[in-house]
């Protein structure tokens, strides 16, 4: 039995710096979210003619749609500098006042995550962004004073799966508010094109379209089957992605036609089987499939809700008539008052 595959740290980093590559650099070879563009496209070239930094954007949506990419092509256009953290790695207001006044004149401060920021860290934002200034606490007791500290123009880019969580003063701060919606199959087409020519994979467009329906609506979904279909068609298809080796390698992924792997059909059976169709609370359903309730609620449940086989109610999560009839199963009678 030849050895397992250990992923050592240099084939994660060449892994990490493929996954870079597939990303687009500039605003013109992004595809999809045409009228998020054109918005972003407009003020880009509006503070490039001013000399001003661009004013401060937050980028909402599911996992896997590009807000990171979008971050870093706003950055490229406007020809500053990037800077990149996430909600959770601030722990401190010490660890915020590093990151600002670091900032060079006019950069992007990419923020991920920016949800999580804990409540005390966002009051240190609201001056920043408002007013490009930073006040510290120096000593402590009776002798602190507050300095204040003039910081260059930036602009922040915050970018989050949850909008609902963000407090107000923070999010009416964004001058530029945008979100971003699952791509239709047409995009995802093109971004698979594209992304094979950059892997140099040899590509039908048959097999294109196939895994682009499989893709959730997500550029990030459909470049991680791409990857695992070019696997399946060098070891059983003389490396060509046809139609039919993408079929069967996504089938073996366990890959529906519908884009739902395993977990989401384990949700889908288990309000279908467990529950009946009946309404079921987030924590109760996490439990029964052994996930994190929000894990459920950032990657998997959006995209069954654009599917229309599940509901939100005021009661719970719920099955609809189409998740039954995409199990093979008939929904009990009982549950005929629930559609």
């Amino acid at each position: 039995m030849s050895a397992p595959r250990i992923q050592t740290p240099q084939r994660l980093d060449d892994e990490l710096e493929l996954d870079r590559s597939l990303r687009p650099r500039r605003l013109q070879d992004f595809v999809g979210q045409a009228t998020l563009k054109e918005q972003l496209a407009i003020s880009i070239e509006a503070a490039v003619a001013r000399g001003e930094a661009l004013d401060h954007v937050l980028l909402a949506g599911p996992p896997g749609l590009g807000k990171t990419t979008l971050a870093q092509i706003v950055a490229a256009e406007l020809d500053v500098p990037f800077v990149q953290t996430a909600g959770p790695a601030l722990e401190r207001k010490a660890d915020v006042a590093a990151f600002l006044t670091a900032l060079e004149p006019r950069s992007v401060f990419f923020v991920d995550e920016i949800h999580r920021l804990q409540r005390a860290l966002e009051e240190t934002f609201y001056p920043a962004m408002e007013d490009g200034q930073l006040p510290i606490t120096v000593g402590m007791g009776a002798g602190a004073r507050v300095v204040t500290l003039d910081l260059p123009p930036f602009t922040l880019i915050g970018a989050t799966t949850r909008t609902g969580l963000l407090t107000a003063p923070l999010r009416d701060r964004f001058g530029l508010q945008h979100r971003l919606e699952h791509y239709a199959v047409e995009d995802l087409v093109t971004i698979v094109t594209r992304s094979a020519r950059i892997l140099e994979v040899a590509l039908e467009p048959d097999g294109a379209r196939a895994i682009a329906r499989r893709s959730r609506g997500t550029p990030r979904v459909a470049n991680r089957l791409l990857k695992r279909v070019r696997d399946y068609a060098e070891v059983r298809s003389g490396g060509v992605v046809t139609a039919a080796a993408a079929d069967a390698a996504l089938e073996l992924l366990q890959i529906d036609a519908l884009g739902l792997d395993r977990l989401d059909r384990e949700l889908l059976r288990a309000l279908c089987e467990k529950f009946e169709g009946a309404p079921v609370g987030l924590s109760t359903l996490a439990v029964t499939v052994g996930e994190e309730p929000d894990t459920i609620e950032d990657v998997y449940e959006p995209y069954l809700l654009q599917c229309g086989l599940l509901r939100r109610t005021p009661r719970g999560r719920a099955a609809t008539r189409r998740a039954f009839a995409h199990l093979g199963m008939t929904p009990p009678p009982e549950a005929a008052s629930l559609f």
